[in-house]
């Protein structure tokens, strides 16, 4: 009996180090310290001139984030689809180890191309004067920060910089917010296929250029040094793509997303060559990819992680 009960607490023993061993392997110690994980949503609305507009936010922070860790915010496109363009970043956030916030520019709060991709700067963007010129604190571009400032508080993340992307309509907030928000704490923008761009030039009007627009030479020669990406889908040549604006002035720019992009990044380079300043944004034009998320936000992640 008394050789049958050691038998017995031995093989007990070993089962139970067995039991250890295989916690160990199959369930790692996970290392985020952050007081907010996985994906999830909620909804923002105090910053205080744009309080009655609510945004939810949508992010993703990855398995093994932690307090350090990089930070994107994506503009969606003009479907206003910010779970979408979320999820369809998950992978990408998890492999490179960057937390995904995603805020969405509702229709119903941000109605059409003047609240949203030309940043409420002026009451009709497409007709600025002085007199309709918007104060700063109720552009839509100037609820990025207070959102930011909002997610940090909300995780504990240390982090005081964070990373830009927009894809088709969110390419144009991304690089008129570069612009217009050069305060922001931003590190890296990447506008990725854009349908037309204001372009950096003082002798045209906005939104295609900074005519009445609220910005200086002296700011504009500080962006030229800046990290700004211009990523364009090399089969993106449809003239008559969905939702592409033709009028006098974007047509100017060229009649489809890839000679726009070209028009962009090749005027701005000229520009600041004529200014004498250094330019280092880049271009980037993706082989055998037409208009597509999946593509641009691929290359972006690369491009940044």
């Amino acid at each position: 009996m008394r050789v049958f009960l050691v038998v017995m607490a031995v093989f007990s023993l070993l089962m139970v180090s067995s039991c250890k061993k295989d916690d160990i392997v199959d369930k790692p110690i996970a290392t985020t310290n952050l007081k907010l994980n996985g994906t999830g949503k909620y909804t923002f609305n105090s910053y205080a001139p744009l309080a009655d507009k609510p945004i939810v936010v949508f992010y993703h922070i990855p398995e093994g984030a932690n307090s350090d860790s990089p930070l994107l915010i994506v503009f969606h496109g003009n479907g206003r689809d910010a779970m979408e363009s979320r999820d369809a970043m998950i992978d990408l956030s998890e492999s490179n180890d960057f937390i995904l916030v995603v805020p969405e520019f509702s229709s119903t709060y941000y109605p059409g191309s003047d609240k949203y991709h030309m940043g409420n700067i002026f009451v009709d963007g497409d007709n600025p004067s002085e007199a309709t010129l918007n104060d700063e604190s109720v552009w839509t571009f100037s609820v990025i920060e207070p959102i930011f400032d909002d997610f940090k508080s909300r995780t504990d993340l240390a982090t005081n910089i964070y990373d830009v992307f927009g894809h088709s309509a969110g390419a144009q907030v991304a690089h008129r917010y570069f612009f217009f928000k050069p305060d922001a704490r931003v590190n890296r923008v990447i506008s990725a296929s854009a349908g037309w761009y204001t372009m950096p030039d003082f002798e045209v009007d906005f939104p295609y250029g900074f005519g009445f627009a609220p910005i200086s030479e002296t700011v504009l020669k500080e962006l030229f040094e800046r990290r700004l990406t211009v990523i364009v889908g090399a089969n993106d040549t449809d003239p008559n793509s969905y939702a592409l604006r033709h009028t006098a002035q974007a047509d100017e720019q060229g009649l489809n997303r890839v000679e726009r992009a070209n028009y962009f990044y090749n005027n701005s380079r000229q520009i600041a060559l004529d200014y004498g300043v250094s330019f280092r944004w880049q271009f980037k034009a993706i082989a055998n990819a037409g208009h597509d998320f999946g593509a641009t936000s691929s290359t972006a992640v690369a491009l940044l992680y």
